[in-house]
């Protein structure tokens, strides 16, 4: 490849960084011809100037090697006002799933049915209750108790007492059919406490689904008790079945109640976690890891911030994430997890004409010479000297600007007092017109379309993440749009001036500001009709005019469509 430098390099107080991992493959030889962007002297004397007068002030206001100085963000959150973690454990439907009490490990009992089947040298096939002394009877054996047995310790029982009578040639089955329903009263911070209707192998979980879960606001999670007797069977801890899937599982009986406990301690937890929720503490404090395997970290969390109150006062401390680790978290903590570590690499994006990779990581000093010195293009097919640049920054500082006039133009025009009747009607009329056009305005996207090409001048600023740089292909044609009859592009020819090209467009519309023409560069750049110079990738956009006889109105919002024009590339039509 006969590439041709152009590039002239620049002159820098400081030495350039180096640009990584760009490479130029040999392949592109096969491409044909090709050059490199050349931008001449590209820093502006403004740009000089000021980086002549900057000086950096590098006297440390605080020692920062503690690691435990950081930015304090907004105001602390309140635990009250985060939903308590689980809060949307009762809404996957519990109460509809009823078990049916007969897997391996349930305990028969009274009231409970067993089916018996028996064949061989003797044969009986029957479903036998068990009574209220446990027992059930078989013929020819007689009673044989089997309360708290399990299934598989039932047909052991029935075999041994059936072949002791017949110790040969008999088969024995054994199948326990029902269960005993049992009712169980939930109670304690619930939203509908009550007696309900189970099995006695139903789960804590369904009861407490049944009572409409725990209440959110006074409700344990942590600390629900199955009371049998006046004696607590056993203590469920919901966190265990949330994080792990466990959860205890006692055999319910007739008559049992779940108590839900008051909710305990907690901490509020907000930031780049997956569960930002309000946690109950089972004591008045737990470690910085056991928070973290609670609120599961998003990817990048770098630091902590620590606010609450010690017995010396407040406290706002600011950790790296290794040392939160063995911090303690008491009662009435804010914790904020934050991805707050600056990457030094930023990712721009090409396109247009150009050869190579879409996208380069770059130093997060790079500057825009740096990258076009490295990108080889096609020869004599590229505008080098209209490169522009997308910045999201800037299309959000155009957009808050639109936003800021399209509200004053409400603000002064749709509030104003009409002394006579006939004022009012004009102001109802001016009204319709402005909020139709403030409507439309407010749906247009702001390109974030940054000039850095002037007068065949590149300004060498440094790139930021996720900007989208232009490189313009040659351009034989002209775009005429906005208020010309037949909005189109033309093949461009020298001499012709913009009357001459709204003319081979059929002309003006009846809407059309005819003194107001823009004419819109490759680069960017938006220029008066008046003062410019035709070239091939023009567009020509004709603005419209404000259908108003009130001067002041007509002023005013000629200015904003200016404004629209310039951010968007449309000619917004009233």
């Amino acid at each position: 490849m006969n590439a041709i430098r152009l590039l002239k390099r620049l002159s820098f107080k400081r030495p350039l960084a180096v640009v990584s991992f760009i490479v130029v493959s040999s392949a592109m030889s096969s491409a044909g011809w090709a050059q490199s962007i050349s931008l001449p002297n590209t820093i502006l004397p403004e740009e000089q100037a000021r980086e002549q007068q900057e000086q950096v002030d590098d006297t440390p206001r605080a020692d920062w090697r503690s690691g435990t100085y950081g930015p304090v963000s907004a105001q602390p959150q309140n635990p009250n006002a985060l939903p308590p973690f689980g809060a949307n454990l009762f809404s996957g439907g519990f109460r509809g799933a009823m078990g049916d009490g007969l897997n391996a490990s349930y305990q028969v009992k009274p009231g409970d049915q067993i089916t018996v089947r028996v064949w061989g040298a003797f044969e009986f096939e029957k479903v036998l209750p068990v009574d209220a002394q446990g027992n059930i009877f078989i013929p020819g054996s007689g009673p044989l108790n089997v309360e708290g047995q399990n299934s598989q310790q039932v047909e052991s029982s029935v075999r041994g007492a059936i072949m002791s009578v017949y110790p040969e040639n008999v088969q024995v089955y054994t199948n326990v059919q029902g269960v005993q329903p049992v009712a169980v009263f939930v109670t304690g911070y619930v939203e509908n406490p009550g007696r309900f209707a189970g099995t006695p192998n139903d789960s804590v979980l369904y009861f407490l689904d049944q009572a409409g879960g725990i209440d959110q606001d006074l409700g344990s999670y942590r600390q629900i008790r199955v009371m049998r007797n006046d004696r607590t069977v056993v203590t469920v801890d919901l966190y265990d079945f949330l994080i792990n899937g466990s959860i205890a599982r006692p055999q319910f009986q007739d008559g049992d109640t779940i108590v839900v406990e008051e909710r305990g301690p907690a901490i509020a937890v907000g930031g780049d976690v997956h569960r930002e929720h309000r946690y109950e503490l089972l004591g008045n404090q737990l470690s910085g890891a056991e928070l973290v395997n609670l609120a599961r970290l998003r990817s990048g969390v770098s630091h902590v911030l620590l606010r609450g109150n010690r017995e010396d006062g407040p406290i706002a401390q600011y950790f790296p994430i290794d040392m939160f680790y063995g911090q303690t978290i008491r009662s009435g903590d804010d914790v904020l997890f934050s991805a707050d570590k600056r990457s030094e690499t930023i990712v721009v994006e090409i396109e247009g004409s150009y050869y190579g990779p879409s996208r380069y990581a770059l130093p997060r000093d790079a500057r825009l010479s740096e990258l076009l010195d490295a990108i080889p293009v096609p020869e004599n097919m590229t505008a080098v000297q209209s490169i522009s640049l997308q910045r999201e920054s800037v299309r959000q500082q155009q957009k808050q600007s639109m936003e800021d006039s399209l509200r004053r133009l409400e603000t002064t025009y749709l509030s104003a007092e009409s002394r006579t009747n006939e004022e009012a009607q004009i102001r109802a009329q001016e009204a319709e017109l402005i909020q139709n056009f403030i409507e439309r305005a407010r749906e247009l996207e702001p390109s974030g379309r940054l000039v850095v090409a002037y007068n065949d001048r590149i300004s060498d600023i440094r790139l930021q993440d996720g900007d989208v740089i232009t490189i313009p292909e040659l351009s034989d044609s002209m775009l005429i749009s906005g208020e010309v009859l037949v909005p189109q592009a033309a093949v461009f020819r020298p001499g012709m001036n913009v009357i001459d090209y709204i003319e081979s467009a059929g002309g003006f519309t009846n809407r059309a500001d005819e003194n107001h023409i823009l004419v819109v560069r490759q680069n960017g750049a938006v220029e008066n009709a008046r003062n410019v110079n035709l070239r091939p990738g023009d567009e020509i956009l004709v603005m419209p005019a404000a259908p108003t006889h009130n001067l002041q109105l007509a002023s005013t919002l000629t200015q904003i469509l200016f404004q629209i024009a310039v951010a968007t590339r449309v000619a917004v039509d009233l």
